[in-house]
């Protein structure tokens, strides 16, 4: 098995490096348009192989996509963060530039690849390369609510003092402050979360959740790598062993949830045909009522890339 990740920096450094010492590929290829830095990258994971004791090799290439050929898993990271003075609509333009050009060059060479991604703005980021790519939805599929959930669940350890091992949660919406926390699907060892912490301290959490990023940024400077990367590693991770994981991941929506023809989070399950089926809860009216916000939110930005789609043609 090969897996290849697009961009070399913190989060694709990272999501390479789970991949390796967890022994998902056989073979995993970091790619940067920087040169030398991917090569440099990978040649220190490579390096801890005999300290970590695993065998997969990482190659870094720069911008040598006839590299990454024959790949089953490819994980775009590739993008620019937003800088002062930028608008909404430029990061779009730009990123969205970029995804573009690494999809086509991906599915020429790797045909039969699923596509995960992470670059921001994460849900339009999804939707541009599945319309670059020309493939089936099922194959294109974004990172967020992995690490949305995540951050939910690491809080919620925090505060009830248990092991983040016995949290399950589900999230669903955008990747942002309109995420939506489902906290009737969340469970402790089973036991529904409602029934060992009071809604005042847990919709805290949730708000906490929701600006999760924003949160790492202010104390960085940066946004976020190690959680994200691991993320995107644990999803292909599922596609590649075939786990038939169930997921919140950023994924196509045809009438599900009433929603149409939008990328957004729900509920999945993850296996060797990227999303082998979107799971539809029961939601009650509040959780519709959120859900509709966040697809309001999402949908504006991603008419923005529709509209600059239009103006090119």
């Amino acid at each position: 098995m090969k897996v290849t990740v697009v961009g070399a920096g913190n989060v694709g450094a990272t999501c390479a490096n789970v991949l390796a010492t967890r022994e998902v590929a056989n073979e995993v290829v970091l790619l940067d348009i920087k040169d030398g830095f991917a090569e440099g990258k990978a040649l220190d994971i490579w390096e801890t192989a005999p300290i970590n004791l695993y065998d997969t090799r990482t190659v870094g290439v720069t911008n040598d996509y006839s590299r990454t050929a024959g790949s089953d898993v490819v994980v775009i990271t590739s993008g620019l963060p937003r800088k002062p003075g930028m608008s909404r609509d430029d990061l779009i333009a730009t990123n969205a530039g970029i995804v573009r050009s690494v999809t086509e060059q991906i599915m020429e060479h790797s045909p039969e690849a699923i596509i995960v991604v992470v670059s921001n703005p994460l849900d339009v980021m999804t939707y541009c390369a599945y319309l670059s790519a020309g493939i089936d939805s099922k194959r294109v599929v974004g990172m967020a609510g992995i690490l949305d959930t995540a951050r939910y669940r690491a809080f919620l350890a925090e505060a009830l003092d248990v092991s983040p091992k016995d949290i399950q949660a589900v999230l669903m919406g955008g990747h942002g402050d309109t995420m939506v926390p489902l906290p009737r699907y969340t469970t402790v060892g089973g036991i529904p979360v409602t029934e060992l912490i009071g809604k005042e301290e847990l919709d805290a959490i949730i708000a906490r959740t929701q600006k999760g990023g924003g949160e790492i940024v202010n104390l960085l400077g940066t946004s976020a790598w190690y959680a994200p990367g691991a993320a995107a590693a644990q999803m292909v991770e599922a596609i590649v062993r075939d786990q038939k994981r169930i997921f919140p991941a950023c994924v196509w929506l045809t009438g599900e949830y009433g929603i149409n023809d939008l990328y957004i989070g729900a509920p999945v399950k993850l296996g060797k045909n990227g999303v082998e089926e979107i799971i539809e809860l029961d939601l009650n009216e509040d959780e519709k009522a959120l859900l509709a916000q966040s697809e309001a939110a999402v949908r504006s930005v991603a008419d923005v890339l529709d509209r600059m789609n239009a103006e090119k043609a």
